[in-house]
């Protein structure tokens, strides 16, 4: 069965509507920029809410190979499991791939594939770049990239970086280092001093080897860190007693918007915000909800958590 059948089964179309529409799915993506957290601009491409639709039921039926160590976009894992697989390891390094999803374009998708799978028929081939891949190009058939905002990307990211995942894991596991990737971050840690220092190299060339250039580290964001410093994953404090936590900096931050609140300066906005932060330091750390709740009361923690405004 072909894939455009296989779509329009799922969407509950025709064949031809499927095809047709798909004929011009790279161009059909709303583009803004947001800006990062240290300097520059990140380029977002959303797709139409119809191409959403068509890449999620994609999603449902396509099972691709994940690596084990790819630990982000998948069922019930989190930053907290990335960052639990490195507590007990002293010594820590975080690399990070340069302009992830934008360097993955259909012809190395492709070339990937290959190399892992057998190639689909030259037409699902095709239905599938339409389908899968934004056209940043104002001419119609210029070079076709993943784009951040689709809902595809992530699991096609992740199969896309299945080989380098497998090959960067037994090296690691030979020498008792502890390796995980969460989309474009990469950690590795080890109790046993000195061995994180040649990694950044051995990336470099398994990721030359692999894709050819095209997927590169971002030297500005490679960190050593050891217990000596904060120990940091994924935006979670590994402390030195081997626990996570969300760090002292968000703790202050959290308790200065509870104060707020039980001062009644908290607007909609501002107690929104804060359930937010609440949920994400539950899941982290349950420990510290359960000291703001002997700080500010039962009551004010809940009215948070509920969404109450005054």
């Amino acid at each position: 069965m072909t894939l455009i059948r296989k779509l329009a089964l799922e969407l509950e179309k025709s064949e031809d509507e499927v095809a047709n529409f798909l004929l011009n799915a790279p161009k059909r993506y709303k583009v803004y920029t947001i800006p990062k957290r240290t300097s520059g601009h990140r380029v977002i491409a959303q797709p139409s809410k119809e191409l959403k639709e068509y890449q999620r039921k994609y999603l449902g039926f396509q099972k691709l190979p994940i690596h084990d160590s790819a630990l982000a976009y998948r069922k019930g894992i989190s930053i907290k499991q990335n960052a639990l697989a490195h507590k007990n390891n002293p010594y820590l390094l975080k690399l990070d791939l340069e302009n992830f999803f934008n360097s993955i374009s259909d012809k190395l998708f492709w070339k990937v594939w290959a190399s892992l799978l057998p190639l689909p028929s030259s037409q699902d081939r095709q239905t599938l770049k339409n389908l899968l891949f934004w056209c940043p190009s104002k001419k119609t058939g210029g070079p076709l990239v993943l784009s951040i905002g689709a809902p595809s990307s992530p699991l096609i990211s992740n199969f896309f970086m299945y080989k380098f995942d497998s090959i960067m894991s037994k090296f690691c596991s030979e020498r008792e280092i502890v390796y995980t990737r969460y989309a474009d971050d990469l950690t590795f840690s080890t109790k046993h001093k000195g061995s994180l220092f040649q990694l950044p190299e051995v990336v470099k060339e398994m990721l030359s080897e692999l894709f050819g250039g095209a997927i590169r580290i971002n030297r500005k964001k490679t960190r050593f860190s050891s217990k000596a410093h904060n120990r940091h994953v994924t935006g979670i404090t590994i402390n030195n007693n081997g626990d996570i936590s969300i760090g002292r900096k968000q703790k202050r931050y959290i308790k200065y918007l509870v104060h707020q609140v039980e001062l009644n300066r908290a607007g909609r906005e501002d107690i929104e915000h804060l359930r937010g932060l609440i949920a994400f330091a539950s899941h982290i750390e349950p420990m510290f909800i359960q000291s703001l709740k002997k700080k500010y009361t039962t009551e004010i923690i809940s009215k948070i958590i509920e969404g109450q405004n005054g």
